[in-house]
Parts: C-alpha cells; structure tokens; sequence
C-alpha cells in the first residue's frame, strides 16, 4: 500500500508540473493523455462509471471510478496543498467509508456524508491525540472517547465538538471526575477523586464547585455544606471521623486555590480545514469545481433536527444516562438512537401534595447521618435494639442550636435504634456521604405513579439506589421487635436475599394536625447498569396472582405475578447451590420471626434486546411472545448509571448481575392453575436480579382471619395468608422450580 502510495505521489508531482505548464499555455484538454476511458464503449446518454487517472486543472490528482466529470465510487484524490482523500465517493463528495490525510500527518478514518465528517469515526492529531466516536458535519457530536497528547483522556458525550452531557475525564496525575458536562466545563452533577483519596461529591458550574457538594477525606472525615468561588458563600458543617480532628481548621476555598489546580482540562487539538471545505474540481471544464458546503450554527441545529423525520443517522443526540448502552450505534434503526428517558415514578417538585414531607424527610436524614457518633464496631450492645432507643429532634423553620433554618413547617423528627441502622450502613458498605448525597442533595425524590396494596407509598432517590417506604405502625412495631435477629442474620450471611433495611424514621407535624408519617429506608434492587426489561413478583400461591392490568398497558415497568410468569431461570453451576442454600436459611430466619407474604423479586435483563423484534408479554396464557418490552423504557435504569462510576457493576454477588438463560415455558390450556408451565426448549441470555421483599407482614389476627375466610371460599392452597411454617415450605417448593441448575 505504501509502496503503491509513493509512485502515486511521485507521479503526481511529475504531472502537477507538467500540468502548470499546460495551464499557462491555455491547452484546451489536459486530459487526452491520461484518461482511461472504457475500452468497450464511450459513455453515451445513459453515463457509467469508469475507472480513471487523472490530473485535473488546478493540479490535483485523481485515480478511482469516475462519472460524469466527478468521482463516483472508490477512489484517491489528491490535493495540490497536500491533503488526501481514500474512500467511497458519490457524485463529487466524500460519502461512505474512507479515510482523509492533513499535510501535518493528522488523520480521519471512518464515515463520511456529503463530504462531512459523519458517523462513526476516528481523528488521529498531529500531536498523538486521538478520537474514537460519532461526528455530526465535522464535529464530535455523541458517544466518544478522546485520549490527549499529555496522557489525559475523556470517555463520554461531546456536542457540538465539546464535552457535554455525561462522561468521566482521567488525568495523567491518577485524578478522575465522573459526571455531568457542558461546552466543554464541568457542570452539572458530579463526583471527582483525587489520587490522594480526597473526594467531592455535588454540583458544578464552568469547572468549578458551586451550590450543595460534600468534600471527603481518605480517613473518613467530610465536610457537607454550599460551595462557590466566593468565599463569603460558603456555608457548611465538618464531620470528623471519630478517630481524628486533622482537619478541624480547613478552609473550604484550598479546594479552588490548591486541589483543582492538578484538575485542568486539556484543549483538543484543532482541525486546520474540514474535508468538506476541500473543493473538487470537476473533470468537464477547465477551471470549474464544486462549491463546499459551508457550516454554521444554523445548519447543525437543522442537521439536528433532521432527527425527527430520520433524515439524521441513529446517535445524533448521544445521552448515556447508563454511560453504557446496550446497542452501539451500529446500522440504522431505532434502537440504536440514544435518548434519555425519564426515570420511574414523578418528580416531587414544589406544589406537589408532599413537597413539605420530601424537604422534612431530607433535612432529617442530614442531621441523623451528619450527626458525630463514637466509633462503633459490629458487636453491638443489648441496649441499642431497645424499642425504646430512639431520638426525637425539633426543626423550627427559624433552626436552633442543632438544625439549621428551613423552609418548610415546624416539625419533630425521630430516629429508631439509630447505632443499629448506622452500624447495617456500615455492615452494608454504605458511604455516609453518599448515602446523604443520594437521599438529600439537590435531586428531587421521585414518587411511584401509585400506593401499593398495603396503602404505603413509594420514593425513589434520584439516582435510584435507594427506595423510600411509608409505614404503617404494625409494620414499625415488627421492624423493631425482629432487628436483633435480623442484624444477626445479615451479619452471618453475607448473600442474604432479604431486603436491606437503612434507616426507620417518624416525621411529625405540629400544630393541630399531629400527622405521623413512618418509612423505612430500603436498597433499591434494579439500580442497574442493565435496564430492567422484565418483573416479577413471585409467592407461590395462585389466587389473584395475575396482573390487573390488561395486556396493552404492560411494559417494562410493570411488576406481573405468579400467574404471568411464563420462564424457568437456569443458573450457572457455580452459583445454583449457593442461591439454594441461601433461600433456606432466608426462610427459616423468616419462619422463625412468624412473618409471611414475602414475595420473590425478579427482573431480568435480556442481553440480545437490540436484535430482538419488540413484543409484551403474554401473561398466563401460552406465553410465545417476544421476551423483551416495547424498547422505550431504559430510563430507570440509565439515570441510575449516570451518577455513578460503572467500576460499580463490574462485580457480580448472589441476586445481583447474574448472568443466566431464561427458558420460555408454556401452560397447557386445560389445567388453570398450574403455576408453571412446560419448558419449551427456547432460551435467551438474561442477566438475573432477585431478592426477598415484603418481609415485614407476620401472621397475626388479621392475617388468621383472611385464612379462615378465604379457605371456605377457595383451595386453602392456593391462598397467599397462610401459616408461616406452610407459607415457608410452599415458597422454597416454588422458588426452587422456577429457579433450577443450568446442565
């Protein structure tokens, strides 16, 4: 190739100047001594392409398939400032795959359109740095990955040629920042780590910290508070870590003076002329050639919105909001477009009916997390599970001595057994900071569309790692009376499958309402990498275990039930023992806490859903088909990823990131209560989360009553109120039906 590119050069430089002489001697046709025309025929009214060599009048080169006067097909062309061009060409321009050369040694390779930078493409610069990702006329426009001359690199969306969006920028020095983006600063919502184990977690603006963000010490230690640039807008509180006061007499702007100094971002290198200002000149007349297309503002936004009516290739607006899609861009279509999708549930903005409630449950869990506390280990005394351990805290909107001034009503807020729940987070590895970052930073909680059976309603943080769950005070009472057997549980397994439980609290309002709100803080099991394409909510038991909602309504947040469960799950031999193991030891702590009505949660990820036809499930019925959802409701899953690091995920525990087969099963049509079907032999790769929830209902009076009522009526099997000890052995004898060995 090399070899053939030097002749080509050489004797372009020999015709070029032969070329300039014929100019200047007004010849009429330069091209008589080096076309190559068709052998068979000349082109008449109806023109083919051909192959030719030529040298045009202004001196350039051209060796490939030619048509009417212009490049057509593949082929070279060569300018005379040293610029090169190797590819597909259509009617003049660049369009296709090829690969364009700068005089400096800088280099394009990958798709062009209309003579457009366009597609998939790498920039290799002058200087070393490189560009791996999607261009929009000339610009870096979606997913990409740019590596600097100085060893720096940027993994995430760019616009309009700079960062924005989502991304995670690595410095040469160790230094990394993961998070939102704009014109190239950060901005946004985002996390940077200092390779000496410093940490800022919050808001930015134009590079900088700017509004809330908690800053970390690698011993611990955090300061929480509101940042900016001037000195006399910080306000915040320091939180030592128990074991040192180091950092007692920090002063909030070192942040700017000294530890963004080592955080600078490089400039990307910049294009001398785009392909698409090169002009070609046309073989026909002398002097003659073909005017570029000119790029501005204007014609991107409506390059942009071409989008609309798929004029635009697939990953125009890149938006990773899981910084990993699934489908990468390749071919056309819609699934490969990417779009960010709002989360589950709605946003609790002001003027919602639980505004207030949302801003009390925030502000409470700042004071109990930021609260100094002794350093305590896992061995924890009697006296923290007392029922009566708990403290009450009063916030004033005006603040006191303890709280600081708010705006919404007066209310009291209350901690239950806070040394036990402060020490699961530990057990749990939950960062304190995080978990406050999560819950109580700028970010809106988000409220599910609506209550579950039980009349409790559901929360989602912003980043959909946790959930929130408002109790009645049965269940509180239950919670409390089982947590030293439950603390045990969770510290001797650590691949339980029941829920994780962080924090119980009482919100209550003065004045002459008196409202008492109690919820629980749980871990959200489908805060994911992978979108939830499928779920499940499994019993064990038949009656009433179908969905209520009809089959045109069901997408991939719906929760279905025992009844439209129409797969068997086939785990891998490494893990098989160990969930079945772990499923008895689950049940018996629960039978042995008389508690009932736990269900198991599924969700399933289908790893082959962008080659997939989309299709809804079947409920209970045969069950053929598609397995995946309708391909619009990634947005759980994706806002999740968009705030955290994706190291995360890399790593898999029982019920969580499991990969497996799901096998479809089919009920045969005569027999209306099997719960599962026959297995059909058609499997798909999914990858498994699943975990025991509902674990708060214990068989007393009202549950003993629904049986005796229902057991009249129908099967007392097929019931889900049921003694524990029944309730425990019908659960394992399905659970472990639905979920067998992969042989």
């Amino acid at each position: 190739m090399s070899k053939e590119l030097g002749c080509i050069v050489r004797a372009w430089e020999v015709t070029f100047r032969k070329s300039q002489t014929l100019v200047k001697k007004k010849t009429k046709s330069i091209f008589s001594t080096m076309s190559v025309a068709p052998t068979d025929d000349e082109p008449g009214p109806t023109a083919q392409t051909y192959h030719a060599e030529k040298i045009l009048s202004n001196g350039d080169f051209y060796a490939g398939r030619w048509l009417k006067d212009l490049p057509n097909g593949h082929g070279k062309y060569l300018w005379t400032d040293g610029c090169m061009y190797v590819g597909e060409w259509s009617k003049g321009k660049p369009m296709g795959t090829g690969k364009f050369s700068w005089p400096s040694g800088a280099t394009y390779e990958g798709d062009f359109k209309s003579g457009f930078m366009d597609g998939k493409g790498t920039f290799t610069g002058s200087s070393g740095d490189t560009y791996r990702g999607i261009w929009v006329m000339n610009l870096k426009h979606g997913q990409g990955i740019k590596s600097f001359a100085n060893g720096d690199y940027y993994d995430g969306e760019w616009r309009r040629g700079l960062q924005n969006g989502h991304g995670r920028y690595q410095w040469r020095n160790g230094n990394h920042y993961i998070g939102k983006w704009r014109n190239g600063k950060i901005n946004g919502n985002g996390t940077m780590i200092w390779s000496n184990g410093k940490r800022y977690d919050g808001y930015w603006e134009d590079g900088f910290p700017k509004g809330n963000g908690t800053f970390r010490w690698s011993d611990g230690s955090f300061y929480v508070g509101i940042w900016s640039k001037n000195p006399k807008e910080h306000s915040g509180t320091y939180y030592p870590s128990g074991s040192t006061d180091n950092n007692l007499d920090w002063d909030p702007q070192e942040v700017f003076d000294v530890d963004l100094n080592d955080c600078m971002i490089y400039p990307c290198e910049k294009v001398s002329i785009y392909p698409s200002d090169k002009v070609v000149n046309q073989g026909g007349s002398e002097g003659e050639c073909l005017q570029s297309d000119s790029i501005d503002s204007h014609s991107l936004e409506s390059y942009v919105d071409g989008v609309k009516d798929g004029s635009v290739r697939n990953g125009l607006e890149g938006s990773m909001d899981a910084h990993v899609q699934e489908s990468d861009s390749k071919g056309n279509g819609q699934q490969q477009t990417r779009v960010q999708l709002k989360g589950q549930g709605v946003t609790i903005s002001k003027g919602h009916k639980n505004y207030d409630l949302m801003l009390n449950l925030q502000l409470g869990i700042r004071h109990s997390v930021g609260r100094p506390a002794p350093a305590s280990s896992f061995d924890l005394k009697a006296s923290a599970f007392d029922p009566k351990e708990k403290i009450w805290t009063k916030f004033p909107p005006e603040g006191s001595k303890y709280t600081p001034p708010h705006q919404s009503c007066d209310f009291r807020w209350k901690d239950y057994c806070p040394v036990v729940f402060r020490t699961l987070r530990k057990l749990f590895n939950v960062d304190p900071a995080d978990y406050m970052i999560s819950i109580c930073g700028n970010d809106a909680l988000r409220e599910l569309s609506s209550p579950g059976k039980s009349g409790s309603f559901f929360y989602l943080t912003h980043d959909d790692r946790y959930m929130i769950k408002t109790m009645r005070k049965a269940e509180v009472k239950v919670l409390i009376r089982m947590l030293p057997a439950y603390y045990k549980h969770v510290q001797g397994f650590k691949n339980t499958l029941v829920t994780k439980f962080y924090g119980l609290h009482c919100v209550k309002l003065t004045g002459t309402t008196q409202k008492k709100v109690r919820f629980v803080i749980m871990g959200n099991l489908f805060c994911s990498e992978h979108a939830i394409h499928r779920r499940f909510d499994l019993k064990g038991s038949s009656l009433g275990r179908t969905t209520d909602k009809p089959e045109s309504e069901i997408d991939a947040t719906t929760t279905l039930k025992d009844l439209d469960l129409n797969y068997i799950f086939r785990l891998q031999n490494i893990w098989f023992d160990e969930f079945c193991r772990q499923v008895d030891k689950d049940c018996d702590f629960l039978e042995q806490e008389r508690i009932m009505d736990y269900s198991m949660l599924v969700g399933l990820h289908f790893r082959e859903t962008s080659q997939r036809e989309s299709g809804m499930p079947n409920g209970h019925h045969s069950g053929n088909c598609t397995p995946i959802g309708n391909g619009n409701h990634y947005g759980e899953a994706q806002s999740c990823l968009t705030r955290m690091d994706s190291s995360r995920w890399a790593s898999t525990s029982l019920g969580i990131n499991m990969e497996a087969k799901a096998e479809k099963t089919m009920r045969r049509s005569d027999w209306e209560g099997q719960l599962i079907g026959e297995p059909t032999g058609e499997r798909y790769d999914v990858v498994l989360f699943f975990g025991i929830i509902d674990i708060l209902q214990d068989y007393d009076i009202s549950k003993k009553l629904e049986h005796a009522y229902k057991s009249m009526q129908y099967d007392p099997t097929s019931i889900s109120a049921v003694d524990p000890k029944q309730y425990s052995k019908r659960f394992r004898d399905f659970v472990f039906k639905v979920f067998v060995e992969d042989t």
